[in-house]
């Protein structure tokens, strides 16, 4: 399950995308709660892409027990499930990243890395809701995730795929294939301990095992 990812780095032309933060920071160990940025469809720009903050914990409006708030949405019931299939249906988004992290051992578990590659980026699939509250509206997320086989790595999508995911008109059919779409290759590298706490957000969560 991808609990934790990190967003570190980012190109000119990301930074110039409407919605961008200008107080932005590195996130090296973003765990469900926090504040991400998520990348959507820009209503009053047809076919362009806007950036916002959002909590990673999905928050329907119609939601009254706010300690449920699912942060990962699995692939092979996102269609179908009532905490999800409205926001599938219409209001889909990206979640970028530089990797995320996993951990993987049958009895002390060990961090790793994963990423396509250094300077790289991923933009998972993901599913957004607004959340009135009084004069205000909050926005929330979930990621989506592969089948169980996949120890529940979050979906990863291409160029293309990322067109599709973001645009209104897209099909059923289309959104269902790729859900079920081949995933990249991901290097990884195992990883020291000092990720394992959540409140470090530093670069040193990607000091190397024997480091």
């Amino acid at each position: 399950m991808c609990g934790r990812y990190a967003l570190f780095r980012w190109t000119p032309a990301f930074a110039a995308l409407p919605g961008f933060p200008g107080d932005q920071r590195a996130q090296w160990n973003i765990s469900p709660a926090d504040s991400v940025l998520i990348m959507r469809a820009n209503p009053e720009a047809p076919g362009d892409v806007e950036l916002a903050r959002a909590r990673w914990g999905l928050t329907p409006a119609w939601l009254t027990d706010l300690s449920r708030t699912p942060a990962h949405a699995r692939a092979e019931t996102l269609a179908e499930q009532p905490m999800f299939r409205d926001a599938f249906r219409q209001r889909r988004c990206l979640l970028p990243a530089n990797g995320f992290y996993e951990w993987r051992g049958s009895v002390r578990k060990r961090p790793f890395w994963l990423t396509p590659g250094e300077g790289s980026a991923l933009f998972f699939a993901a599913i957004w809701e607004a959340y009135p509250v009084q004069e205000h509206v909050y926005l929330s997320v979930a990621v989506v995730t592969q089948a169980a086989a996949t120890q529940r790595r979050p979906l990863i999508l291409d160029n293309a795929g990322q067109k599709t995911w973001l645009d209104a008109e897209a099909s059923q059919p289309a959104l269902l294939s790729l859900l079920a779409s081949p995933q990249m290759a991901l290097r990884e590298r195992p990883l020291a301990n000092l990720v394992n706490d959540p409140k470090l957000n530093a670069p040193e969560c990607l000091t190397p095992l024997g480091s």
